[in-house]
């Protein structure tokens, strides 16, 4: 069976990966390795940020944990991703910067709690009228196999590298429009203000199996999915 590393310790990201990609899997997280080391997501981009994650995670583990990877037989992936908001009337903002959006008023580290994240958008967009609040949810994975020993005399250079050559990215979007205030109980983040395209409702208010068959995660797994797929075939 093929493993996967979801790199995140988000409970809330891993029941929504593990609906999407069914039973078929052996899932792992980061919880199941506390002494992961911590990754400084400080690229510009979404792909950017998921491949720093999945390249320095299956490097970290093909490098100390070499018998984890031996109880597993087939074949064994990182997946990280990294996602967020991005609004029209903000350029694109939060964007990269979507779970530390409030943080960054106080120059402080970590992100930030939802409930403040939601209010200093809804700040900015104060005067914003509806048909101006057009947005989008983005998300990139990025898949990376976990070699298990570095080739024989490469540099630690260029083993690296071997991981990022390997990576694979896969993306999907959903279109929406920003609320005037939050709605729903359901969800994390944004849900409770972002209203996806054809609909009435909040991600927060539309529940789980309907947010999963929309939602911008969703569509960049099925990608996923189907590329899993025929590795497992090949």
């Amino acid at each position: 069976m093929t493993t996967l590393l979801i790199a995140t310790r988000n409970t809330h990201k891993v029941e929504e990966i593990r609906a999407i990609l069914s039973d078929r899997f052996h899932y792992l997280t980061l919880k199941d390795f506390p002494a992961a080391p911590a990754v400084k997501e400080d690229a510009d981009t979404f792909a950017g940020n998921a491949t720093l994650k999945a390249v320095q995670l299956a490097e970290w583990l093909a490098k100390y944990q070499k018998p984890t990877l031996d109880t597993h037989n087939n074949a064994f992936f990182v997946l990280a991703d990294d996602s967020g908001l991005e609004v029209d009337a903000l350029n694109g903002a939060p964007g990269v910067y979507s779970a530390r959006f409030a943080a960054l008023d106080a120059k402080s580290e970590g992100n930030a709690a939802d409930t403040d994240n939601n209010a200093k958008l809804l700040r900015l967009l104060k005067d914003v009228p509806l048909e101006k609040r057009t947005a989008r949810f983005r998300c990139v994975l990025a898949l990376t196999p976990v070699v298990k020993s570095s080739p024989e005399n490469a540099s630690s250079v260029c083993y690296a590298n071997e991981f990022e050559l390997q990576t694979e990215l896969f993306d999907g979007a959903c279109e929406g429009q920003i609320d005037f205030a939050p709605s729903g109980q359901g969800g994390f983040g944004y849900d409770p203000l972002f209203i996806p395209q054809g609909h009435q409702k909040s991600f927060a208010e539309l529940g789980e199996a309907t947010k999963n068959a929309l939602s911008h995660r969703a569509k960049a797994l099925a990608k996923l999915r189907e590329r899993l797929d025929a590795i497992a075939r090949s």
